[in-house]
């Protein structure tokens, strides 16, 4: 690889990263506050590209389309939490597990029944394609609108959870739910607070992921969902500044090493990434960002 492509990949994992790194912040807050996992985070995405795409086949302008897929995936979020976890609250990790993915092939099944199970071409927008030349590189306007709101959207999360009330419970309620309870501060709140967090970063991930995919299917989120969760893992369970850093680390390694890899060893692209979190985790298994537990 030449320092042509390699600069180029990286201008590319950059977008990619920011994607993962919206999502992977959801899976990190749910975790951090309720040893959560939720596998059905990807069907909010998939929701968001749903109503985009009956929005846009009825030639809605994006003036609305944006507001409706943000306020769409929220809803869905505290309707996840209302109708499926609530029940739940307290229960074994394993039992939430089994849960976050038996919701998600409910929510698959319901829309290829609905639906359909066929990919649905989602309106073109002639800006998704635009780009410009900077020097020798070559970069779409869609990435430097991922990138740029993805960095907003860390600047304005990390302010909600320093300079709000709720923010502060809901980080403090991230260290140590069981105290925060025994505060006096409203579980509830705090629970509800977060999924509608992680369905609002959900819904710009899938304004930003299928303004450049071009459709949308039942299962479309999932592939999106196992990068988060990995990149969750590499930079420390339960630990938000880690889930960003797992986001963009993934990204630039997926680009670079889809660009490295040709011909048949192509294929084995998704398992080299996988050997190579194994060797970090083995190195570090509190993950990149995350704090070494002491053995009592």
């Amino acid at each position: 690889m030449t320092l042509h492509e390699f600069v180029q990949q990286c201008i590319n994992g950059l977008s990619l990263g920011s994607t993962y790194a919206l999502l992977s912040l959801g899976l990190a807050m749910l975790f951090s506050i309720m040893g959560l996992i939720n596998f059905a985070h990807g069907e909010l995405l998939t929701i968001g590209g749903y109503v985009m795409w009956t929005m846009l086949h009825h030639d809605v302008s994006w003036i609305l389309v944006v507001p409706a897929t943000l306020l769409a995936t929220t809803l869905a979020a505290v309707a996840m939490e209302r109708i499926a976890f609530r029940p739940l609250r307290g229960a074994s990790i394993e039992t939430l597990l089994v849960t976050s993915f038996a919701l998600a092939f409910f929510i698959q099944t319901v829309l290829q029944i609905g639906v359909s199970a066929e990919p649905e071409p989602i309106a073109h927008t002639g800006w998704s394609d635009r780009g410009y030349s900077v020097g020798p590189y070559t970069v779409g306007l869609i990435q430097i609108i991922t990138t740029a709101v993805t960095f907003a959207v860390l600047v304005a999360l990390v302010v909600f959870l320093r300079r709000t009330l709720l923010g502060v419970s809901i980080r403090a309620a991230a260290e140590d739910f069981g105290v925060v309870r025994l505060m006096g501060i409203s579980a509830g709140r705090v629970v509800v607070a977060a999924f509608a967090l992680s369905g609002l970063l959900a819904g710009i991930a899938a304004l930003l992921l299928f303004a450049s995919a071009g459709s949308v299917s039942p299962t479309s989120g999932t592939a999106p969902v196992v990068a988060a969760f990995i990149a969750v893992v590499l930079g420390g369970l339960g630990n938000l500044t880690g889930a960003v850093v797992g986001g963009y680390v993934l990204g630039f390694a997926d680009q670079i090493l889809a660009a490295v890899h040709s011909g048949t060893i192509l294929q084995f692209h998704d398992a080299v990434v996988l050997a190579i979190l194994i060797g970090l985790l083995l190195l570090r298994p509190q993950g990149l960002v995350g704090r070494r537990q002491e053995l009592a």
